[in-house]
């Protein structure tokens, strides 16, 4: 004989595959624990006789009453609904073998391999075979065919009681041995379904018979579950039978059966509520996050476009280094945000269509365009902000520098200009002698050539208060005072200069006599004194360039300065040799001299105190050129410094953004190819960023050295910016579309050949190249898949795949109708039937049936809005779940 374990294997491997592991444990070497066997006889007995007694008759001995093999037979058409052949009714053992053999031939016909269980067994009365033969029915007719949730069989048995179960404290499921044998497991399965036969909260887990037996009395009087087993067989066994405990469990899952109905219709509510659920969650995360971002936006914008100039260079820089901070610490964040905002507006969107729920619209003002339209007058005003500043900043250094200048001239004028009015209101004349008087006469025309060519001067310091009030500048006040001080002593010396001069001519008769020597140096000594003035107030003229050309330029003209030097050295010397000359003839003839110049108070000393200044200012003027010099070659360096790195992330960027288009557009490999290649290429871009960072400070110590203009590059800082800020959002914006395809695939089923046909035809019909199609194209694209397409047909599919009248179809919104068209989703008329199931088929359910059949926060959703029904069968705490159906899918109001 072969072992019937071996059989019992090898019958589950041929017909179910491993639907039931084989358990080493029941039958080695035919030999049964003696507890088990107990078991087993009144376990097999029981269920035997549970479809036996529906033909009115039973067995009591199960060895003995199955040797004929008539009551095996009438048990096998009970429980199968089929006629077997007409059984032998003779007594001799060949008619007993062969009604057996037509069992056995019966039970080999549902694709049962009997091995080792002979009909001699059976008609012998072979305890062991006998039972080895029923637990062989149990499994095909009551086992076999349980199936939960893809699993069959002993595991889709031990899967719903551990379902069922699983909400009872005390209770844990795992096998059909240890697990059973406080009887909790019983009551609980129980208790699920029928709640009114026991009161589970006073069971005690360390009474297990009065657990037992509670269950079986309870499943005996009202479930028509026979006792199949004693308690006191379960507790006093270590190890209680698997196959009795498996056949009695059996018995309660076809008890009830009937709430698996229930419970797939509960499951399929609770996927339909989960994803209402999830979509509420992102739709109020995009809310709030489009209100924070518009709030930022609303409070920084009117920072950006405040132009309220301030009077100082210091508030000024302060103002660009507060901008600088935004760029570097508040702006990006922000960025990232909108980014996410937008990945996160494509990710719902595409769950609402994939499972056929409404589009989201999001409340008036915080659409994606109404948070693109608020960022790009945001950068608007903050590219205005930053030209603004910039200019201010010129404009401060032009007014400081002007300023200073004007200053400078004004003290020159005022200390050339102090006692000339004494003197030009002086009565000397009146007893002076003639020579006197023709000296005197001589000296005033000396004045007035000093007076004339310092006519220049005055206009120059009119024309500097004139630009300081042009620019606005913040002491014009001031400035203005004192050049109307200066201009009105002015014309108060021109006053005073012609009035003397009639005086002088009057008196002019009476003077005849000069000293010509004396006319001769004045007149030569007044202007090169004039020009050395001159000279020495250019010498320390404040300059300001920003370029090395115009350094070069001022380096260039002090050349030329430098240049005339000698030539006027020698005027210098001629001067002095006048001088030189009135002291030798006044010694030659013993004129007695008063020792100053009637015609000048400019002395041979005061020409050689202010040559040697002019001396001393050449080399410091050389070393002050010098040094800017250093400072614009510095300057150049930095350009060139930033231009090189410049040049190369510019066309980098562009570079980038050039492959990630061909990547979305075009068909090389699997979606997660493309999602990988280009998650590689997010990392090298991402990698790529301390390029960006040293460029940035490249730039801020072009910026702090003031250095307004590159003519090295093309790029600027924000052209930088604005190509490193669109790449990352590119990228990431690229990513999620091929993600949101991914999920279109799997949750539509759409093969990847399909979706390469789709990208296909889509690229073959978007003529310019730009991942969004016209309806023009468009309408031939669906042409060219078959599409019939009448004006209102195709501007039904228009509001599909357009739905903001943007005129423009994406590739997603192409493979999302294409997908709907040809698949199928949940539909509110499926959701309302799952409900019905759970209402027994009222046309109301109540939120007790919610509660027991649903999980408990779905149950409460569903029970916080769903509306009383007003139905003419109503009763109190009815609830409409027709409408709340409709509502799930936005055909009303939830």
């Amino acid at each position: 004989m072969v072992d019937y374990h071996e059989a019992n294997s090898q019958l589950q491997q041929s017909n179910h595959g491993d639907y039931m592991q084989p358990e080493e444990d029941w039958d080695r070497d035919l030999l049964l624990d003696p507890a088990w066997e107990r078991q087993q006889r009144k376990t097999f007995t029981a269920w035997c006789n549970s479809h036996l007694r529906k033909a009115g008759t039973q067995i009591e001995v199960i060895e003995e009453d199955f040797r004929d093999g008539l009551k095996l037979m009438l048990l096998l058409e009970v429980i199968s609904g089929e006629r077997l052949p007409k059984p032998e009714r003779g007594k001799m053992r060949v008619h007993k073998i062969n009604n057996v053999n037509k069992a056995l031939d019966f039970i080999a016909s549902k694709g049962v391999k009997l091995v080792s269980i002979g009909a001699e067994e059976i008609v012998d009365g072979n305890v062991k075979m006998t039972l080895g033969m029923i637990w062989t029915i149990i499994l095909r007719f009551a086992i076999q065919d349980i199936s939960v949730e893809e699993t069959s069989a002993k595991e889709g048995l031990l899967l719903w009681c551990q379902r069922k179960t699983a909400p009872y404290k005390n209770v844990n499921v795992q096998n059909f041995h240890i697990s059973w044998k406080d009887g909790l497991a019983f009551n609980a399965l129980i208790h699920r379904h029928r709640p009114e036969l026991i009161d589970y909260d006073k069971l005690r887990k360390d009474d297990p018979l009065t657990n037992l037996n509670n269950a079986f009395e309870v499943a005996e009087t009202h479930l028509d579950i026979p006792k199949m087993l004693d308690a006191e067989d379960i507790v006093n066994t270590a190890r209680p039978d698997e196959k009795a405990i498996m056949t009695y469990v059996s018995c309660f899952y076809h008890a009830f059966s009937g709430a698996q109905k229930a419970e797939t219709a509960a499951n399929r509510i609770c996927k339909v509520l989960a994803v209402n659920q999830e979509n509420e969650h992102l739709m109020e995360d995009y809310e709030k996050l489009a209100s924070d971002l518009l709030e930022w936006i609303r409070q920084t914008k009117p920072w950006l476009e405040n132009r309220e100039p301030e009077k100082t260079m210091q508030a000024m820089q302060q103002k660009l280094e507060d901008f600088r901070d935004y760029r570097r610490v508040h702006k990006p964040p922000k960025v990232q945000e909108k980014c996410q905002l937008e990945i996160n507006f494509n990710t719902l969107q595409t769950k609402l269509r994939l499972s056929n729920r409404p589009a989201f619209m999001p409340s008036e003002g915080k659409m994606v365009s109404d948070i693109n339209n608020a960022w790009q007058g945001l950068e608007q005003a903050e590219k205005g902000y930053e030209e603004w500043l910039l200019n201010e900043i010129r404009r401060l250094e032009r007014l400081d520098h002007l300023a200073e200048k004007f200053r400078q001239k004004a003290t020159i004028h005022e200390d050339w200009t102090k006692d000339k009015e004494a003197m030009l209101t002086q009565k000397d004349y009146e007893t002076a002698t003639l020579a006197d008087i023709k000296a005197l006469l001589k000296k005033h025309e000396a004045f007035e050539s000093d007076l004339a060519a310092h006519q220049d001067r005055v206009e120059q310091i009119a024309a500097i208060a004139q630009e300081l009030n042009d620019l606005d500048y913040f002491d014009s006040p001031n400035v203005n005072a004192r050049c109307q001080t200066i201009c009105d002593h002015w014309d108060t010396l021109g006053s005073l200069t012609q009035s003397r001069r009639d005086a002088l001519e009057r008196t002019e008769k009476l003077q005849e006599t000069i000293d010509q020597l004396y006319l001769e140096y004045a007149k030569r000594a007044a202007p090169f004194n004039n020009w050395m003035e001159g000279a020495m107030e250019d010498l320390q003229d404040m300059f300001i360039v920003h370029t090395t050309e115009e350094i070069q330029g001022l380096i260039a003209a002090h050349e030329q300065f430098k240049a005339t030097l000698p030539d006027a050295d020698k005027e210098r010397e001629a001067i002095l040799g006048i001088h030189n000359e009135m002291m030798k003839i006044a010694q030659s003839y013993n004129i007695k001299l008063s020792g100053v110049n009637p015609y000048t108070s400019i002395t041979s000393q005061s020409i050689n105190d202010k040559w040697d200044k002019v001396q001393q200012f050449v080399p410091a003027r050389d070393q002050a050129l010098q040094a800017e010099f250093n400072k614009q070659q510095s300057n150049e360096h930095l350009r060139e410094q930033f231009a090189n790195k410049a040049n190369v992330v510019g066309p980098w960027i562009q570079t980038k953004m050039q492959e990630i288009g061909r990547i979305s557009i075009e068909m090389h490999g699997t979606l997660e190819d493309q999602l990988n290649q280009l998650k590689q290429y997010e990392s090298s871009i991402i990698n790529y960023k301390p390029n960006i960072e040293k460029l940035e400070q490249d730039h801020q110590l072009i910026q702090e050295a003031l250095i307004f203009d590159n003519k090295h590059t093309n790029y600027t800082m924000e052209h930088i910016r604005v190509g490193w800020e669109q790449l990352l959002t590119t990228i990431a914006r690229t990513i999620n579309e091929i993600e949101n395809q991914i999920l279109t695939r799997d949750a539509k089923g759409i093969s990847q050949d399909q979706l390469n046909e789709f990208r296909s035809s889509f690229n073959h019909f978007d003529k310019k190249r730009t991942g969004l199609m016209d309806a023009d194209d468009f309408r031939a694209l669906l042409i060219s898949t078959g599409y019939s397409l009448g004006e209102a047909e195709f501007a039904r599919i228009m509001s599909i795949v357009a739905p903001n009248n943007t005129e423009e179809v994406s590739f997603q919104a192409f493979i999302d109708f294409m997908s709907r068209e040809t698949t199928d989703t949940d539909t509110a008329e499926q959701v309302m039937a799952s409900f019905k199931i759970l209402a027994g088929d009222k046309s109301y359910i109540t939120a007790e049936e919610l509660r027991r059949e649903l999980p408990p926060d779905q149950a409460e959703y569903c029970i916080a809005r769903m509306a009383p029904y007003r139905g003419p069968d109503a009763v109190p705490g009815a609830l409409d779940y027709m409408s709340f159906s409709t509502a799930l899918y936005g055909e009303s109001d939830l």
